[in-house]
């Protein structure tokens, strides 16, 4: 594991301090207007409206540079997404949605799903698969860290066009399965895969909850192609440290353990995660990643806890909520003949939350990669301004 660099370490406050004031910079009679801003309505027992999730990047690299002295990245200031989405959904009935990320030029979330307290939910159409709680679980406007971890990045499949069963008909327990086939909205991601995942919460109460999961999918590509590979913690470059490249595939297996410890203000989680890959020679390769952090609101809101996931801080004070955060990540993806490298980083993290829309965030990562003999130590500065209604 390795360690914070000390140099890093003396200055990394200091650094978020300064994006942080930064970002602060943004009016406070525009966050105002939209602390609350109405944003549905309700007709003949439907509720109608809309969803954004606006957020603007600052990615800053430094100690990146190659043999020859040149830069691996681009320092970028950019959107990072720009998602909206209209709903319609009568409670305990129905619920549909559509959005559109215009940043991504893809579709999000497209689905109906239809509700019954006997039977469970049945949700139709373009969806989150089920392996990944970061991204399965945690909405994009409600990331702890700016990007999720380095294994989530590698092994999370995306969106895929299918049906998803989930069950909450024991107290304590959440049992989903799902099926997908054919093409994702976007055209992409041809085949088919079936998932499924289970998640106890032994303990839930208003300061305290234990959450224990475990999720696994198994997919059939019709390209018969599978990669692996991960971004340095900063989504504003196409850049990748590690990459397994494209590898001949029957299929691909997914599998995901992952723990939670809520106590007041006091977050601890962790993920584990194995992607498989198996090909029709016989060939077999595997690739891991896990990671753990964790996070303490410094002005003492409790982390609310909803459908097998947490969500935003929501602020007690007129000034807001802020929470602080360190993550440590290692993602290995060399395996035999295949040598995708190997990527652990720490990420430091503040966000501050004004009201239910606002949202700014800074986070400081030290990444050490290792790939066919290339060693780079990369310290990354990020920065976000978010607006989600």
């Amino acid at each position: 594991m390795p360690s914070l660099p000390s140099h890093a370490t003396g200055h990394a406050a200091g650094r978020l301090a300064l994006a942080l004031a930064a970002l602060l910079s943004a009016p406070a009679a525009f966050a105002a207007d939209w602390r609350d801003l109405p944003t549905s309505f309700t007709a003949g027992g439907t509720e109608y409206g809309a969803k954004g999730t606006f957020q603007y990047d600052s990615n800053r690299f430094s100690d990146d540079e190659r043999a020859d002295g040149s830069a691996v990245f681009e320092d970028d200031d950019a959107w990072r997404r720009q998602e909206f989405y209209l709903f319609a959904r009568r409670k305990g009935v129905f619920e549909a949605t559509a959005g559109y990320d215009f940043t991504a030029r893809s579709w999000g979330d497209a689905f109906v799903k239809l509700t019954s307290k006997v039977a469970g939910d049945v949700r139709l159409g373009h969806q989150k698969t089920l392996v990944g709680w970061e991204d399965y679980g945690y909405g994009t406007s409600s990331t702890i860290f700016l990007e999720r971890s380095a294994a989530e990045n590698a092994f999370y499949a995306g969106r895929r066009t299918g049906v998803e069963w989930t069950w909450t008909g024991l107290p304590g327990w959440r049992f989903a399965l799902a099926g997908y086939d054919g093409e994702d909205l976007n055209g992409d991601n041809a085949g088919t895969t079936f998932a499924g995942r289970l998640v106890n919460t032994p303990v839930s109460g208003e300061r305290r909850v234990v959450h224990l999961g475990a999720s696994a999918s198994r997919e059939r590509r019709d390209d018969g192609i599978a990669r692996f590979r991960a971004r340095p913690n900063a989504a504003l470059t196409d850049v990748r440290l590690v990459d397994s490249g494209r590898l001949a595939s029957d299929h691909i297996d997914r599998v995901g353990l992952e723990a939670a410890w809520r106590e007041g203000p006091l977050l601890l989680q962790a993920e584990w995660l194995k992607g498989s890959n198996e090909a029709p020679d016989g060939g077999h390769f595997d690739g891991r990643g896990w990671y753990a952090f964790a996070s303490w609101s410094l002005t003492g809101e409790v982390r609310p806890y909803a459908n097998a996931a947490f969500g935003n801080l929501k602020p007690k004070h007129a000034a807001g909520a802020v929470d602080v955060q360190l993550r440590y990540a290692d993602l290995d993806l060399d395996d035999g003949s295949v040598q995708g490298g190997r990527q652990r980083d720490w990420t430091l993290g503040a966000n501050w939350y004004w009201g239910r829309h606002l949202k700014l965030q800074a986070n400081y990562v030290w990444l050490r990669s290792e790939r066919a003999g290339v060693t780079l130590e990369p310290e990354i500065l990020e920065a976000r301004v978010q607006l989600a209604f």
